[in-house]
């Protein structure tokens, strides 16, 4: 059990920009701390993912998310293994963070989540004013009411089940994919009890992003088994079906006015609607280095993506198939993630630019609008909207959740 947490954990927290490198020879620098991290780190995944490199905030992070995951380190060890890994694998450099000014006026408001190295990877907006949160590497998913800062964990029946997406029913449960577990999961926050739905196909693997349609069906990406799910809350059946784009990797969905299900296949350069018989219809976009990894949809039915490794926004007409993309404001580097649209304007986090920021992009004017997030920000990976129109984030490497408040 601890090798096998700690060999999900690893592939986790690997970024893209490293896994689509190709591999180099392990030829680490010396030192003490050197022969631990060859034999544990090099045991578990492709050791050169360390090269991404991290800042001293960002290891210490680390260690305590391994720490959750069993990572099969003795005690110890950690102090000289993190020294070795700040040492020889510092923060890449990173582009910075262009700050634009405009009409707007927004404030980010923080909160830490009280497990350290919890991976807050989904954030999600409830209908009661509250944000939560699923923390991917702590098994818990998390809960801040925003007027009082009151936070309560949930611990998961299950251990090392990875909670990763969110969404919340009609009656208030909590529904999340169990991205390391391999299945679907219900949480009662009033009775804090945990309900499993296991994928019919041993195959499905990585359960990652869900949302409910207008009609109460439960779908879901199934990433890296190249699926997508669905599955009836009423009777448990789940039905899976596989992409048609081999390792097309379906990521980010949402639903338009129609009650059509879209997702982006960030493992390729298209967006796909799903049917109610399951049928999956394909757009490509026209460059093919594009990779969209989150998606929103406008009122008028637009289709909105973030293309994370060649820092562009995008747009697609669906009726049409027409693509217009303009280039985030911290370059082709800034790598955009989480994005909602609320007020009349599409809202992303630029995950790799230093510090993060949050942008607002008007559709209209076509103009953006940029804030740093306090303290780095360090990857948004989804966001939502609360009943009053305020973005919320999850805050991966920052271990925080927060609320853009829109004055």
């Amino acid at each position: 059990m601890r090798n096998t947490s700690f060999v999900l954990a690893a592939a986790l927290l690997s970024s893209v920009s490293t896994a689509w490198s190709q591999a180099a020879p392990p030829n680490f620098p010396d030192g003490p701390g050197k022969d631990v991290v060859v034999a544990t780190c090099g045991g578990c995944h492709d050791i050169n993912r360390l090269r991404a490199g991290y800042s001293p905030a960002g290891w210490n992070m680390i260690q305590h998310m391994m720490q959750n995951m069993a990572a099969p380190v003795a005690p110890e060890d950690w102090p000289v293994v993190i020294s070795y890994l700040m040492k020889n694998f510092p923060e890449r450099q990173r582009p910075p963070a262009a700050i634009v000014a405009g009409p707007a006026q927004a404030s980010i408001k923080l909160w830490d989540v009280p497990t350290i190295g919890s991976r807050p990877h989904d954030p999600l907006a409830t209908k009661d004013g509250a944000i939560w949160w699923s923390g991917q590497l702590s098994n818990k998913l998390g809960r801040v009411d925003p007027k009082t800062g009151t936070i309560r964990e949930y611990t998961l029946k299950s251990p090392h089940s990875g909670p990763h997406g969110l969404v919340e029913d009609r009656d208030g449960n909590i529904w999340f994919t169990g991205n390391v577990g391999g299945f679907i999961g219900k949480l009662d926050p009033k009775t804090g009890i945990t309900t499993e739905y296991a994928m019919p196909d041993p195959a499905a693997k990585d359960p990652h992003t869900l949302i409910f349609d207008h009609d109460g069906m439960l779908w879901f990406t199934v990433q890296q088994a190249n699926m997508v799910g669905r599955l009836d809350p009423k009777s448990g059946e789940v039905k899976l079906v596989t992409s048609p784009t081999p390792k097309s990797r379906p990521y980010g969905m949402a639903v338009n006015s129609k009650n059509v299900v879209h997702f982006v296949e960030f493992g390729a350069n298209k967006i796909a609607t799903i049917d109610k018989n399951m049928a999956i219809k394909e757009y490509t976009l026209p460059d093919p280095g594009a990779r969209p990894r989150r998606i929103a949809i406008s009122p008028d039915d637009m289709i909105w993506y973030t293309d994370f490794p060649r820092g562009f926004l995008g747009r697609l007409d669906p009726a049409t198939g027409k693509v217009t993309e303009w280039q985030s404001p911290s370059g082709p580097k800034s790598e955009p993630y989480g994005i909602v649209f609320t007020r009349g304007a599409l809202w992303y986090n630029e995950s790799f630019a230093k510090p993060n920021t949050i942008v607002r992009f008007d559709p209209k004017a076509e103009t953006f609008q940029t804030w740093a997030i306090p303290g780095g920000g360090d990857i948004v990976r989804n966001m939502d909207v609360m009943p009053n129109g305020n973005p919320v984030t999850a805050n991966s490497l920052a271990n925080q959740v927060g609320m853009v408040e829109i004055k």
